[in-house]
């Protein structure tokens, strides 16, 4: 089997060293007979998806240059949460790639389990998501009981504000100190002046 190796290290400045993760995931692939075909190796936060390596071997997973990925744990793979990192193992297995985790082996859609980690993983990443939309409900309701609007404003206070925002730009205001001053959104006040502009 084609395999692929992924391993991070979080920084770039020589303290940490990938080197150990990708001797034992070497040693993994060759103790199950697989066939090393590509090592893509980051050093850089996994909280971000941009990571150059992780992309690169995204785009040989979309043409099928192996037939698995090995990383040495979830972590490792990714940082950014449980929905990213559920989406991110779906995107292999859309493009036809297993994927095996080397610390974590019930984390291996090679085996008997990969629907039912999956499934957990989905249950997960749901009940990220409803915290998530609590959160942001709980916050609403506290600006609101601490006497601020959200949203954009009526179309009857947006002559004033127009206006409002026009005099502290002709005072040299930056948008963020007219957003701090208006108490709005720093986006409503570049849409307001993009409009007085128009």
């Amino acid at each position: 089997m084609k395999t692929a190796i992924y391993a991070r290290v979080s920084t770039k400045d020589g303290r940490q060293d990938a080197e150990n993760q990708l001797r034992q995931l070497r040693d993994f692939a060759a103790s199950q007979g697989w066939t090393i075909v590509h090592e893509y190796v980051d050093r850089a936060s996994g909280k971000r998806g941009d990571r150059d390596q992780f992309q690169k071997m995204f785009t040989a997973a979309s043409r099928r240059e192996f037939d698995v990925l090995l990383f040495w744990s979830l972590d490792r793979l990714s940082r950014e949460g449980t929905v990213e990192t559920l989406n991110h193992l779906r995107r292999l297995t859309g493009y036809g790639v297993n994927y095996r985790s080397y610390t974590e082996q019930y984390l291996d859609s090679t085996g008997i389990f990969k629907e039912a980690v999956i499934g957990i993983l989905a249950a997960v990443a749901k009940q990220e998501r409803i915290r998530l939309s609590e959160r942001t409900i709980a916050g609403l309701e506290r600006a609101k009981a601490q006497g601020r609007v959200g949203g954009r404003p009526k179309a009857a206070d947006d002559h004033k504000l127009v206006q409002r925002v026009q005099k502290a730009r002709s005072e040299g205001k930056s948008i963020r100190a007219i957003a701090t001053q208006l108490e709005i959104a720093p986006g409503t006040v570049l849409k307001l002046v993009a409009e007085s502009a128009a």
